[in-house]
């Protein structure tokens, strides 16, 4: 009875700390819709995302590369993941990754990861036609892509840190933009089981982005009384990326073939609201995992108060089987939903191969 005592009071001060009180949301409602680059804030793993990123504390592995990249640290040998999401299903957008996680030495991690996202074409229109449905001029497919580069390390049994490096391209028919982009994160684990964890992580921060091209070139006449017409180049204004700090904790509940852990995280967002995550997660002898989430933000409870398309629930599962039980292999398939409105929400499944 005591040891249950102690495991409440420890989760209560896990949540404590990890979930600041309401008068410190920080996100600039100002600044709404001056950033870009807003790629970089959508989970693209199944697993992670089945609970909302509640995980920074706790995530390991090669999906660690969204929420906390020092949880790659923990990769037991080689991990390769496939996802693909269908993102507001019914908008024609579609997202597919690929990741490669690989221990290096004894205590390191190397990944490299690519997310590539697609809106399908879409139809040119003109003054003269302005009707998307008339595609008689042709269509164009705009795409984003992020090339992550990340190494991590584990600077001691309790303590382990990375960075991840991103290479950021944006096209839209004849103009483009690229930037760079640079996480960091730190694990801390503790407790006699080591089944406390804390966890801190900084993403999205580089240098500003700016799109160029022949797009925003016109033709026109300096006068009204001008013979010629000379090719003018519009201005455009550069913008920031999406800086986002995100400090999170964890607890494991283990017992004999399963474990329960609870997750809490705080985000802060430089451009929009900040958000509290809170999720668990269930594995019953490593064969099944259950994850469930929810993602709070002033406003979302309501929907003339609400200002972004996620409503808050999450949810996902993982199917594991092993390949080799001496070594630790599997083959996993992960699938998770994140409930939207408009739309039919996010539908994201994956293949993980740990080797």
């Amino acid at each position: 009875m005591k040891r249950i005592y102690i495991h409440i009071v420890t989760v209560f001060i896990t949540i404590s700390l990890t979930i600041p009180n309401h008068s410190v949301f920080a996100g600039n409602k100002d600044r709404s819709g001056q950033s870009g680059a807003s790629e970089l804030l959508i989970n693209p793993w199944a697993g992670s995302s089945g609970w909302g990123g509640a995980n920074v504390a706790c995530s390991r592995g090669l999906e660690a590369l969204f929420t906390n990249v020092a949880g790659t640290a923990l990769t037991p040998k080689t991990e390769i993941i496939f996802a693909n999401s269908d993102y507001l299903k019914g908008a024609d957008i579609n997202i597919m990754s690929f990741g490669l996680s690989q221990r290096v030495g004894e205590s390191g991690a190397f990944t490299i990861a690519i997310m590539s996202m697609g809106f399908g074409d879409i139809s040119r229109t003109t003054i003269n036609n302005p009707d998307p449905a008339d595609a008689s001029i042709g269509t164009f497919s705009p795409s984003l892509i992020n090339i992550n580069l990340a190494y991590a390390k584990a600077f001691s049994n309790s303590i382990y840190g990375g960075i991840n490096i991103k290479i950021l391209s944006e096209t839209i028919a004849d103009m483009s933009a690229q930037g760079v982009a640079i996480d960091a994160g730190i694990q801390y684990i503790t407790g006699d089981l080591e089944n406390i964890k804390f966890g801190i992580s900084l993403k999205n921060v580089g240098p500003t982005m700016k799109f160029s091209g022949d797009g925003l070139t016109f033709r026109g006449f300096y006068t009204q009384f001008s013979t010629t017409s000379p090719t003018f180049e519009q201005r455009v204004s550069d913008f920031e990326l999406p800086a986002t700090l995100m400090i999170g904790g964890s607890y494991d509940f283990l017992f004999e073939e399963s474990r329960l852990t609870f997750a809490g995280t705080f985000i802060s967002n430089s451009f929009t609201k900040d958000q509290i995550v809170i999720g668990g997660e269930y594995s019953l002898k490593s064969y099944l995992v259950l994850r469930a989430g929810y993602t709070y933000e002033e406003g979302i409870t309501e929907k003339a108060n609400r200002t972004t398309v996620f409503t808050g629930p999450s949810a996902g599962i993982s199917i594991q089987i092993p390949l080799n039980k001496e070594k630790g292999s599997v083959f996993a398939v992960d699938y998770s939903y994140r409930d939207t409105d408009p739309f039919d929400g996010v539908h994201t499944i994956g293949a993980r191969i740990s080797l």
